[in-house]
């Protein structure tokens, strides 16, 4: 995953604040809609030459969105599932903005689809070096087997994500349903290994 983009946090000196303050960066957007009536592949992809239509290799049409940069998989079943956003407010933009291209060019669409958010990618940095070993003792539900994989596997349960903690106090949160659990779960994460010493800074 790139975190180019991620900038350096800033240290605190009191000791009555966190030493750092993580840095948050919500990289992808997982949501599903459905349009409760079948919908014909083949006339969308003639109505838009620009969607990809290969029922032999994948049996939905890809539909993308320029502005939100999106990407729409839609179904002949009707259903629909955008990936690539940034945000959950863009993700439903973004079926919006599907449906009413789709019913500009005569793809008739009766009721506006109820869009729900299914997973939540963020990339995070701590702030600070991570002592893993340590960390995957002291932490519950957490497994950390460098020869397999170098991240340390945290599983939370409040909100219910995923987190991949690195060395390098780089982290991906994964699992998450809005973007309130994604920085739920990354304070408290941050919380906790402040408090139990294990995060270096410098």
């Amino acid at each position: 995953m790139n975190y180019s983009n991620l900038f350096k946090c800033g240290l605190y000196n009191t000791k009555l604040l966190p030493y750092t303050k993580p840095i948050i960066n919500i990289v992808n957007v997982v949501a599903t809609a459905s349009t409760n009536q079948k919908l014909d592949l083949y006339k969308i992809q003639k109505k838009f030459p620009h969607v990809e239509y290969n029922p032999e290799q994948f049996p939905g049409a890809v539909f993308r969105i320029k502005i939100p940069k999106a990407s729409i998989l839609i179904f002949r079943t009707g259903n629909m599932v955008c990936t690539g956003t940034k945000s959950e407010d863009m993700a439903k933009k973004a079926v919006k903005l599907a449906v009413q291209q789709l019913r500009k060019k005569g793809i008739k669409i009766k009721k506006a689809p109820v869009v729900a958010v299914q997973n939540i990618v963020a990339s995070i940095n701590l702030g600070g070096r991570i002592h893993l070993e340590q960390a995957a003792r002291t932490l519950p539900r957490s497994m950390y087997e460098p020869e397999q994989f170098p991240g340390l596997i945290h599983r939370m349960i409040h909100p219910k994500v995923v987190l991949l903690i690195f060395f390098t106090g780089k982290c991906v949160c994964a699992g998450a349903k809005s973007e309130n659990d994604v920085f739920h779960s990354v304070n408290n994460l941050h919380s906790m290994l402040e408090e139990k010493g294990l995060m270096d800074y410098g």
